[in-house]
Order: C-alpha cells, then structure tokens, then sequence
C-alpha cells in the first residue's frame, strides 16, 4: 500500500450508510484516503437525509449515486484497500471477487432509511446516530500508523475499531 488509500463501504441498497461514510471518509481524511460506497441490490436512489449530510460535510453531492458493487470488481475500477460492510444482510451476500485482496471488516450499523415511523424529527436522530457512529469509526481508521503495519495487524485495527465504539 502507499499513502493514498481506497475503502469501499458495502451495503445492500447503497442509499443511506454507504453513502454517508462515502462522504464522511473521502472528507475527513483531506486526501490521505478515498471513500466509496456500493450495495448488493442498489436501490436506485439515494437517500435525501443522506444527500443533505453529504452537502454539509462539502462533499461533492453529484458524485453519489446508488450503484451495484459488481461496478468494483471489474477491469479498470479503482483498487480497494479496505472493503467495510455497514449492515447484517451485506455480509451475507456472495461478494463478487475483489482485485488486490483488500483487508476486509464488519462494522454493522441500523439503516437509518428504515426509520419511517415517526415524525421527521426522529429519522433524522436515527440518521445523526448512524452518521456519528460512522465517524467515530473513520476517524480512528484514518489515524491508523497504516504504513507500519502488516496486513494482519490492519486486519485486527479494523475488528477493534468495531469493538471499540
């Protein structure tokens, strides 16, 4: 790995989590990592809470789009170094193969965009909870002495990253 660093986050509809540490990883990082985010049955549509954070963050909200992870698999897509799955029903599915053989992680989180019930007040409470959890979790990931580190001990940070929060 060199100094630069690719992470895709998995969900299975690509329209709330992903999307969310999409934004949350490329920006918090300044450049050092890229965030991208893909589902195993992309919805379609991205989830408006979830664009609204992303403009907040200044994240360029026309780069998002719900999208099959099939699109990282294939000849020409960006290398992954890191492949998170954010929900239960992701890690479950068959992954297609991933070039390069990214350190892998679990970090399960509740999909916000289920949230309906309830007045608009309290889906975007679920949305913030999620959105803060993801950034405890990027911003230790980041600070990680990646350079350092082997493959089997970037494998672990990212499981005790998890634990951690």
């Amino acid at each position: 790995m060199d100094n630069q660093y690719n992470i895709l986050f998995l969900c299975n509809e690509n329209s709330a989590r992903s999307i969310i540490a999409e934004a949350l990883t490329t920006t918090l990082s300044h450049g050092r990592f890229t965030g991208y985010s893909a589902g195993a049955k992309p919805s379609g549509v991205v989830h408006p809470i979830a664009l609204e954070m992303a403009k907040s963050m200044g994240y360029p909200i026309q780069l998002l789009r719900s999208k099959s992870w099939d699109e990282f698999g294939r000849e020409g897509a960006p290398r992954m170094d890191f492949i998170i799955t954010l929900c239960d029903s992701a890690i479950a599915e068959e992954c297609p193969y991933w070039p390069g053989h990214p350190s892998t992680a679990h970090w399960g989180f509740p999909n916000p965009a289920n949230s309906n019930i309830g007045n608009d007040e309290k889906i975007r409470q679920t949305f913030t909870q999620v959105e803060l959890g993801l950034r405890n979790r990027i911003e230790l990931l980041i600070d990680l002495p990646i350079e350092t580190l082997n493959k089997l001990q970037i494998q672990d940070q990212l499981h005790r990253i998890h634990y951690r929060n």
